[in-house]
């Protein structure tokens, strides 16, 4: 079943709730499951986590580089570790530590940045991360994921846990919708097509993909352009397999997503495209090397085009 306007408006949770329901729902069977904080507890939904389970948490402080240090240590020991901090800060404070102490060093932690993209709205410039996905791409033996919804944030947490390698998974703030209720699968490195079209394709990730999906109803609703959706949730391992086969099709395609148009999503789609002789139509949807507006999320979106209108107009754009 096509995701619709209608099915994606139920069941809304912020996927940093799943993400400490899911944590939890670990930690009864595993102790080995551990949560190390930055003061985060609170701004990660992890208050339940350490009533039900004090023993599995630590309380690092405003200290991401600590953080990170010491979840590698706890890593090396057997621990299954959860790193919890604002993106902002966790990948950027902490990067030596994430490349040295986590990846070179093969720690898997499970490193969870919050907050992440422009969910910090109002707070300016200094507390968005639109460099994550950039930076944390150039390191070896690192998962770079971004959930677009529930599913995916419960399924990501679940194969986390059990990965033997580093994962960097980031989350907004927002409620989010399921898109797709038929969905039973999920792999890191494996997009998910979230609806079927003929005509152009958007692929987006983390909180993009819902308005891209919004975008690809009034474009059949209002101008009858069939738009193909994919939720590209993991930055890396790219899903190379998936986007040959929708460049193959010669169709336009657009992605979108909420960090810097460098070194992100598009430019990692564009040089795949480009390197194997690939000329479909495109554009990149983000945010612009500039001085980012100041506003709520959703203001914020919308004056970059990271909406249900700025999309379909850039789509039309393109199939025009």
């Amino acid at each position: 079943m096509d995701a619709t306007i209608e099915n994606i408006a139920v069941k809304q949770r912020a996927n940093l709730e799943v993400f400490s329901g899911t944590l939890q729902q670990l930690a009864q069977n595993d102790r080995d499951i551990i949560v190390v904080t930055s003061d985060s507890r609170g701004s990660g939904k992890l208050v339940p986590f350490g009533q039900k389970f004090p023993e599995q948490i630590v309380e690092i402080g405003i200290a991401e580089q600590n953080l990170v240090g010491v979840s590698a240590g706890l890593a090396s020991a057997g621990k299954k570790v959860f790193a919890v901090s604002p993106a902002c800060f966790l990948t950027a404070r902490a990067l030596e530590q994430i490349k040295n102490d986590v990846a070179y060093s093969n720690n898997p932690v499970k490193l969870i940045g919050i907050s992440a993209g422009v969910s910090y709205g109002a707070l300016g410039s200094t507390h968005h991360s639109l460099h994550d996905f950039a930076v944390l791409r150039t390191i070896n033996n690192l998962i770079v994921v971004a959930p677009a919804d529930n599913f995916e944030t419960e399924q990501a947490i679940l194969l986390a846990a059990e990965s033997d390698i580093p994962v960097y998974i980031r989350f907004g703030k927002k409620q989010m919708p399921l898109l797709s209720e038929d969905e039973k699968t999920f792999e890191f490195g494996k997009g998910r097509v979230v609806r079927e079209g003929r005509d152009i394709t958007i692929i987006g990730t983390g909180e993009t993909v819902a308005p891209g999906l919004l975008a690809a109803e009034k474009l059949e609703r209002e101008y009858n352009v069939s738009a193909t959706v994919v939720s590209m949730h993991t930055i890396k391992p790219l899903d190379y397999g998936l986007l040959q086969n929708i460049a193959a099709t010669g169709r336009p395609i657009i992605t979108v997503e909420e960090h810097s148009v460098y070194g992100g999503l598009g430019e990692a789609c564009a040089s795949f495209l480009i390197q194997n002789n690939y000329h479909n139509r495109f554009r990149i949807i983000g945010i612009p090397d500039e001085y980012t507006v100041t506003g709520s999320q959703t203001e914020i979106f919308n004056h970059y085009g990271i909406s249900e209108a700025g999309i379909a107009g850039a789509a039309l754009g393109l199939v025009q």
